[in-house]
């Protein structure tokens, strides 16, 4: 109902009537969310909304093939689904990350969005809920508690495959590289003191194949977000749907999102735990440290130029100081340190979620979905450019990692053989007092 004014209507829930901005599609649920939740300015990844939209859009085509919705109805629905799906009406999903746990709020925004704008197709005013209901009409056969962990998985599916094209353009950048820089010989170093020597390509070899090793894991965490518990509703029983409904919502919106997507074997199982994104964030971990003790490498490595090690150049983005002349900093080495540190502490919080739910639900969801969907996004937008920006344009500076690959008190080992461990620590000795280098303490011997 419209009020006199035409800037309101009254829209009812079970408890109360609250007065609805006219030209709002989403209701009054979505309202108290809003009025209620004003914490931060954080949103969540718009393509969980898409997600939403599709499986809302899978299961009114299948409550249709059941007759459990009328055909005008029906059609009107899958209508609006697909308007959010194509991107319209997004300025409507806009509720913080931070409320009431579970995802009713997300589920119901959807719901009132898709039924509000249903109504518009059919003729109707907005808000005339008893032609199209968000609950009994967008919702059913439907529970936020098998949407909302739907909606994650193929959201984090297709984030985890954007990540993994960019970690995997990585790692071939640094093979790359190490192809190019395998006859540079340098020093190697342990403990940040001399070691034998080795080749500046050994090492970027080595960078790549601990991002390939990092890839790997991503790879194995998609199969277990394939699983979905659409059809479980409430606790994963599947109270309040029809015969076949699960099988034929399932098989609908693997085709909607053209992604491989299963029934849950368990769908109990899969409502009561957040397991499979806690790995997922773990694996996010794995590769966060990996790249971060890399990036911490190249800037050292890069260090100088006069006072450092300078074996590297990594390219000027930018001034390096705004006091300085001259100074050029390993940037987005330093940028991809930062989002790295972002994302394993986003891990630490998506792991105590993991733990805090209690019996049939985990009701941190809403917060899992933000964190980990976001740390996937970031993470994919930092490797892209830390691949294309500093990996791809790494220089060498030959003559310094020769230099020190001549001077390092590491080419002592290379004579355990034939000196003896003892042998070549009294070489080694000699050398750090003089200052000279193992191959002139050497000579100085023989003759």
């Amino acid at each position: 109902m419209i009020t006199t004014a035409e800037s309101f209507r009254i829209e009812r829930d079970p408890l109360g009537e609250k007065r609805v901005p006219a030209d709002a599609l989403f209701g009054i649920q979505t309202l108290r969310a809003k009025e209620s939740f004003q914490i931060s300015k954080l949103r969540v990844h718009p393509a969980l909304i898409t997600a939403y939209a599709e499986i809302k859009l899978a299961a009114a085509e299948t409550n249709l093939r059941n007759k459990q919705l009328d055909e005008d109805v029906g059609k009107a629905i899958t209508r609006a689904a697909r308007e959010i799906i194509d991107g319209n009406w997004r300025a409507q999903f806009d509720l913080d990350v931070f409320q009431a746990g579970a995802g009713t709020s997300y589920n119901m925004n959807v719901n009132e969005v898709i039924a509000n704008r249903a109504l518009d197709i059919l003729g109707f005013e907005r808000g005339d809920h008893e032609c199209i209901n968000p609950n009994d009409h967008v919702n059913k056969s439907q529970s936020t508690n098998d949407v909302m962990p739907t909606a994650m998985r193929i959201t984090a599916v297709r984030l985890l495959r954007k990540l993994i094209a960019s970690v995997d353009s990585l790692a071939s950048s640094f093979e790359e590289k190490g192809e190019e820089f395998q006859k540079i010989e340098k020093s190697g170093r342990t403990h940040l003191h001399d070691a034998v020597p080795m080749t500046l390509g050994d090492e970027f070899t080595a960078y790549a194949a601990n991002v390939r090793r990092s890839c790997d894991r991503l790879e194995a965490a998609e199969a277990p977000l394939l699983e979905i518990p659409l059809g479980g509703t409430a606790v994963g029983t599947g109270v309040n749907t029809k015969s076949k409904y699960k099988e034929l919502a399932v098989k609908r919106l693997s085709e909607i999102t053209e992604l491989p997507l299963r029934e849950a074997v368990n769908a109990v199982q899969l409502t009561q735990s957040l397991g499979d994104f806690v790995a997922v964030s773990a694996t996010l971990r794995c590769l966060a440290v990996e790249l971060s003790k890399i990036a911490n490498d190249l800037r050292l490595l890069n260090s100088g130029p006069h006072t450092g090690l300078n074996e590297i150049e990594l390219p000027a983005v930018q001034p390096g100081s705004s006091i300085m002349p001259g100074k050029v900093n390993p940037a987005v080495a330093e940028m991809l340190n930062m989002v790295c540190f972002h994302v394993i502490g986003h891990d630490t919080a998506i792991t105590m979620c993991g733990e805090a739910g209690q019996l049939e639900l985990n009701v941190m969801m809403p917060y899992v979905a933000y964190a980990l969907l976001e740390s996937l996004d970031v993470m994919a937008a930092a490797v892209h450019t830390f691949d294309e920006k500093c990996v791809r344009v790494i220089r060498a500076h030959p003559d310094q990692c020769r230099m020190y690959a001549e001077r390092t008190v590491g080419k002592a080992a290379l004579h355990n053989e034939e000196l003896g461990f003892m042998g070549a620590s009294e070489l080694a000795k000699k050398a750090i007092e003089s200052g000279k280098s193992i191959d002139e303490v050497l000579a100085e011997d023989r003759e």
